[in-house]
């Protein structure tokens, strides 16, 4: 069977750097995703389209095809620190979720000073070519229910 869309799919992965050093991996435990539904990146779920069981490949992607470009627009300087409610000790890489007017948005400080506190909200990995490992570990039919939710259920995939 070949991974296309409305197939659940396992796999195991390792995810470098462009230095090679590993960033994430899936140590032995797979992750399921139900492919064409923007659950991976999408130039993974590119490289995985008409794969099957049993295939193992290395593939870079591209941060326009990983998580996007850096964006100079996410990054807002001079946050008063009264902004971070209830956090004594603000600190150069801690990671907060912020109210948007496009909704709950991620970002990290990375710079605290007398003026104000400079945070990013760019993706961690914006900008950075991926490189993964991928074994294609199994591929079935999406259940009813995985197709109304649009993502995986059981093992490896997202619980309710």
């Amino acid at each position: 069977m070949k991974i296309e869309k409305d197939k659940v799919v396992e796999i195991n992965y390792t995810l470098k750097d462009k230095d090679g050093n590993v960033m994430d991996a899936s140590n032995g435990q797979p992750l399921a995703y139900l492919h064409g539904h923007g659950n991976l990146i999408p130039g993974l779920e590119k490289e995985l389209e008409g794969k099957e069981v049993g295939d193992k490949f290395t593939v870079t992607i591209p941060a326009a095809e990983a998580y996007g470009e850096r964006n100079d627009a996410l990054v807002q300087t001079g946050v008063p620190k009264e902004m971070f409610q209830g956090v004594d000790n603000l600190e150069v890489g801690m990671r907060f979720e912020a109210q948007t007017e496009q909704g709950m948005h991620s970002v990290e400080i990375t710079e605290v000073t007398d003026e104000g506190v400079t945070v990013d909200g760019n993706h961690p990995l914006a900008g950075q070519d991926l490189t993964f490992d991928i074994e294609v570990m199994s591929v079935r039919d999406a259940t009813e229910e995985e197709l109304e939710h649009g993502h995986a259920h059981g093992a490896g995939g997202h619980q309710h």
